[in-house]
């Protein structure tokens, strides 16, 4: 026991970290029957709650109501005044229903036992020894790392001060800003960035890789880019030279796509560049784990058991070369999102329990949504993870389909992915109106391994945006049998073109 601590627990499974991901695990320990304890050193109440899905869904939808008011006008409806935003009202809502929400969480938590929960920062001393506080040593057989992430800050912006503001903290403002810089063109950029806009902040995004939203389809990327870039400027291959403060404002100096040299002030600058695993306090060069370049564990994407630097004999006892440490949620920098930390927490706690006969357990296919307007979806696979010579396309543009045009939401496409030999629906990229429920469909089809005929026999009904997921399954069909002509088209042209 260490000099520093004055009480040892004996323990199963020790759980670090109570977001969503660690919620699960610990739940799913419980279940198993193991003496199992959560140790979190912050607040309790997920990212998700307190900082990410709900708050940002709440902003959104307050930007898009008020969005709606533009298309009035051409279902022939005139307003007597154009709306005005309260912005004092529209945060105090994000922030009162972002706050039900985390209470929520809390209240879960507060029905868990005193005596499976410490507080306190945790570190390993070894694989199997955990110091909490300064009080506490835990003795567990395995752990399970749950300790989310945080915003990345690039350190040439931390010269901007207050002025520097991630997503964290955009639900404490009070007011809105006149006007923002969001750096980076990712999920959380474009969600807010949009958002903003809509709201009436003069937005302006810069990028760097050229990416937009995380979509790997050039065609569908492409789009997306026109789109947004109809509401706000992005800069998507801005060259920032320098970020400085000018009397209580932020300076970017840049230049754009054409090279020309460009200062800039902003009431803020948002970085929004990703967020990167929790994992420097936890002292992993204690334990026996493998990590990357950049000190992420490496570990078994079937059971989410951390790989060892174990050899020899200590490999034969460690199936796997796994140590008896998990990872899961956003800490393990795999699957960002909600519904899959809560999985993984699920499958490292159930592994944690069985160590070290830790059993690989079917995941879910993906499914990313992007909750922008129209809204953007991955399902199944990217096009950037399949062989272009393997696969068949089939694609459908919104700009013409019926229901789209009725509601004056004809914007969008979306491209379906195929196998060439089998007909198995692969996966999908779009941007799309109705995005979140088409990709629910699409990552459905795709885990029960459904043919593009399959597919086409079900229901669609008319008129409905699903039509227009059905346009694309037939285009894809019909592509199929014209590269491989025994496949049979007659029921992807039943129905017509």
């Amino acid at each position: 026991m260490s000099q520093t601590s004055s009480r040892r627990l004996e323990v199963d499974v020790a759980v670090i970290g109570a977001g969503s991901a660690g919620m699960s695990a610990y739940r799913a320990a419980v279940k198993q029957g193991a003496r199992t304890v959560l140790i979190e050193s912050g607040e309790y109440g997920t990212t998700c709650a307190r900082h990410a899905c709900m708050p940002s869904k709440l902003l959104i939808a307050a930007a898009n109501a008020l969005h709606d008011t533009t298309l009035l006008d051409g279902f022939g409806i005139a307003l007597d005044a154009p709306p005005r935003v309260d912005e004092t009202r529209v945060l105090e809502r994000v922030r009162r229903e972002r706050d039900r929400f985390a209470g929520l969480v809390v209240d879960e938590v507060a029905t868990f036992p005193a005596a499976d929960k410490l507080r306190g920062l945790a570190r390993f001393l070894s694989d199997t020894v955990l110091q909490v506080g300064d009080d506490t040593e835990v003795h567990a057989r395995a752990s399970v790392i749950a300790t989310g992430g945080a915003a990345v800050i690039p350190e040439e912006y931390r010269v901007l001060g207050p002025t520097l503001v991630t997503s964290d903290d955009v639900f404490e403002w009070r007011t809105l800003p006149r006007r923002l810089a969001v750096v980076g063109t990712g999920v959380i950029a474009i969600e807010l960035g949009q958002a903003l806009s809509r709201l009436g902040v003069d937005v302006t995004m810069f990028g760097k890789g050229g990416g937009i939203a995380s979509i790997s389809d050039p065609k569908v990327a492409d789009y997306a880019l026109r789109r947004f870039t109809r509401e706000f400027p992005i800069h998507q291959h801005a060259e920032v030279h320098a970020a400085l403060r000018a009397d209580g404002r932020a300076e970017l100096r840049f230049a754009d796509a054409q090279g020309v040299a460009r200062c800039e002030t902003y009431d803020f600058v948002l970085m929004a560049t990703g967020r990167a695993p929790n994992l420097k306090k936890l002292s992993l060069e204690n334990t026996s784990v493998r990590c990357d370049a950049h000190g992420v564990p490496l570990f078994d994407p079937d059971t989410l058991q951390c790989l060892s630097e174990r050899t020899g004999r200590d490999a034969a006892a460690h199936p796997g070369a796994g140590a008896p440490i998990f990872i899961a949620g956003d800490a393990n920098h795999q699957r960002p999102w909600l519904n899959d930390a809560s999985n993984e927490g699920r499958i490292a706690g159930e592994g944690a329990v069985r160590w070290p006969a830790a059993v690989p357990q079917s995941r879910p296919v993906v499914l990313s949504l992007v909750f922008c307007d129209p809204g953007v979806l991955m399902a199944g696979q990217p096009l950037s993870a399949l062989d272009p010579d393997a696969i068949v396309i089939g694609e459908v543009s919104f700009e013409n389909q019926g229901r789209s045009r009725v509601t004056q939401r004809n914007h969008g496409l979306l491209r379906v992915y195929a196998d060439l030999r089998t007909g198995h629906l692969l996966g999908a990229e779009g941007i799309a109106p109705a995005g979140e429920h088409l990709g629910h469909l699409i990552a459905w089809c795709v885990q029960q391994r459904m043919t593009l005929d399959q597919i086409l026999t079900m229901p669609f009904y008319h008129p409905v945006f699903e039509e227009g997921l059905r346009t694309a399954l037939r285009d894809a069909a019909k592509a199929r049998f014209r590269a491989h002509p025994c496949a049979d088209p007659s029921l992807s042209d039943a129905v017509g073109a």
